[in-house]
Parts: C-alpha cells; structure tokens; sequence
C-alpha cells in the first residue's frame, strides 16, 4: 500500500506541470470551498488549502479518510451535524 502511495506522489510531482495532480484532502477542502456564500470567500478558502496542503503534507491514512469523506460531502447539508460529520469537520 505504501509503494502505492510513493508511486502516485512520483506520479504527481511529474505530472504536476501537466495536470494539476491533487490529494484527496485538497478535493475535500476544495469541496468544501466551494459551499462559500460568495465566489471572494470561495477563492480565500482555496488559496488558503493550498497554503495548509504546503504546510502540512497528509499523510496515506489522511488521504484515505479523505477519500472516503469526499462523495458523502455536500454543500446543502453542511449546516446539519450529519452534513458536517460526512465532510469530516465535526468533532
């Protein structure tokens, strides 16, 4: 599992230039940008995602749960504790 994710973070450092390759964690907190009231906050939140993805490299168990929070997440329930809990922003 491990060389899996070696390989991929190989993959995306190549292919960075190309793609734009991204963890699951930075689709979840982009995800979660975009439930911002207005396209200003939306763009904050991502330029500070992207500062937090420099600061702190997630690790493979992070990605995974990321990965897993990533389809349940959804704007229109993040109000609601089961809405903040599927996009993992609850305690």
């Amino acid at each position: 599992m491990r060389r899996f994710f070696v390989a991929t973070a190989l993959l995306c450092a190549t292919l960075s230039g190309l793609t734009g390759c991204k963890g699951a964690c930075r689709e979840l907190s982009e995800k979660l940008c975009d439930c911002a009231i207005n396209s200003v906050e939306k763009e904050l939140c991502i330029q500070r995602a992207a500062r937090e993805e420099n600061n702190v490299e997630p690790t493979p168990d992070d990605e995974a749960v990321c990965e897993a929070k990533l389809d349940g997440c959804d704007c229109r329930k993040i109000e609601t504790a089961e809405g903040k809990r599927e996009c993992g922003i609850s305690r």
